[in-house]
């Protein structure tokens, strides 16, 4: 087969998306087993989930390179270049090996449909990961865990980190059917750690647990969190209680997502004589996750966050009343067509006085007009620029020193705004 160019490659796997999500396992499967079964060189941690996979993912990458060892991260999605997805020891993997991974995958496919855009990704990601010999590969589910594409590593580790009502198409449209799903990566034997908090989510996962006899390890029964300041805690955990931790990651909801994190390298540490608490609190703090409550300038005010779902706008409307008082917030949102765009509008806009409304890229955003129309009775200074990156540039130049301006409603929408920035060089808050 030819060389493809990194473009190229790009071009054919975006047009995979026009299939759509398919459930179902057979042909990752299938592809899987003409690479020579990559996913069975590593030690995978699963995790699944509402919110919080990234977050955790990543934390638990850092803390187990700075342990030593040599780790692969799955993601989705990138928030500016496709490399993002596939990263090994901190790093996106280079435009050459995004290009070498597509030809191995495309040259072993057989089977009875074309894969779609997230199952030719993640073969290309375990490919990748077996080639440069990971220790740990720490695999962020796609949608739900049963019949995600992910769903063929054999753990060592499976994570579900909460619940909430998503992809209701695909996944049921109960607490409880959706935590099936997401229940679905549990395997024989293999520890759980969760964060679950409703009651029917709790009884389908120790259900789920108990059939596989699978040790469960819960929050709130088996282990837990104290704050002791703004991003500070002392964790009480299933061997260990540890105080003076500390997050690099804003938000409340973050020393949540750290105590299962803490209580995964716990697990791990029963059998991994390298991973010490020093490395632990070492990687909570260096931990980086981009486009999640990230802060990129301090006058104004800049703070960039997805907010892809109802959840998460809650945790951000709250973070931005609490963190932002006083200000004068502009919002810069868009969102997609397969949200509850109504019901994120109000969290976002609660605590702000003006609304800039723009449109990603992606062919399923809203158009403005109808985010106009939810937003009209919520804040009545609206204005509409289709494109993110000069709908940044806009709120930026049109803020004072003092103001705040935050970029949410969706990880597409943050992607851009970062592109943007970069492009600018951080001429973008010269104003």
């Amino acid at each position: 087969m030819p060389n493809c160019a990194y473009t190229e490659c790009l071009d054919s796997m975006y047009s995979m998306r026009r299939f759509g999500i398919i459930l179902g396992l057979s042909t990752i499967t299938s592809i899987l087993a003409g690479l020579g079964n990559p996913q069975r060189t590593f030690s995978a941690i699963h995790i699944a989930g509402t919110n919080g996979k990234g977050s955790i993912a990543s934390a638990l990458a850092t803390i187990l390179q700075i342990a030593g060892y040599r780790v692969g991260l799955y993601t989705s999605p990138h928030l500016i270049r496709f490399n993002e997805r596939i990263s090994v020891n901190g790093r996106p993997i280079s435009d050459e090996d995004v290009v070498a991974s597509w030809e191995a995958v495309k040259s072993v496919h057989q089977g009875d449909r074309e894969p779609t855009f997230f199952e030719f990704s993640t073969a290309m990601a375990f490919y990748e990961f077996a080639r440069r010999r990971v220790d740990f590969a720490v695999v962020e589910t796609g949608m739900g865990g049963r019949m995600d594409a992910t769903n063929v590593v054999s753990p060592a580790l499976c994570i579900i980190t909460n619940i909430s009502l998503e992809h209701k198409t695909y996944l049921g449209d109960t607490i409880a059917a959706i935590t099936g799903e997401k229940a679905g990566i549990i395997k024989p034997g293999i520890p759980v750690v969760t964060g679950v908090t409703q009651k029917s989510a709790k009884t389908v996962i120790e259900k789920a647990a108990s059939a596989n006899s699978a040790p469960l390890f819960m929050k709130g029964r088996d282990f837990r969190v104290r704050r002791t300041g703004k991003d500070r805690f002392s964790y009480l955990g299933i061997d260990n209680h540890w105080t003076g931790m500390q997050t690099s990651l804003l938000g409340g909801h973050q020393v949540d997502n750290a105590a299962l994190t803490l209580a995964a390298c716990e697990i791990l540490m029963r059998g991994q004589d390298r991973l010490s608490r020093d490395h632990i609190q070492s990687g909570l703090v260096q931990n980086r996750w981009p486009g999640r409550l990230e802060v990129v300038s301090q006058s104004p005010y800049v703070i960039m966050d997805g907010a892809h779902n109802l959840m998460a706008a809650r945790r951000l409307g709250r973070f931005l009343q609490d963190a932002l008082a006083g200000r004068r917030i502009t919002m810069v949102a868009g969102i997609l067509d397969d949200k509850p765009y109504e019901s994120i509008l109000k969290d976002l806009l609660a605590p702000c006085e003006r609304l800039i409304i723009t449109r990603p890229k992606i062919d399923r955003s809203l158009p403005p007009e109808t985010l106009e129309a939810a937003a009209r009775p919520l804040i009545s200074d609206i204005q509409t620029i289709f494109d993110v990156g000069d709908a940044v540039r806009h709120a930026i130049a049109t803020s004072r020193p003092e103001d705040a301006v935050c970029i949410a409603g969706s990880l597409y929408v943050v992607g851009e705004a970062k592109a943007a920035l970069d492009e600018s060089g951080g001429t973008l808050f010269q104003v």
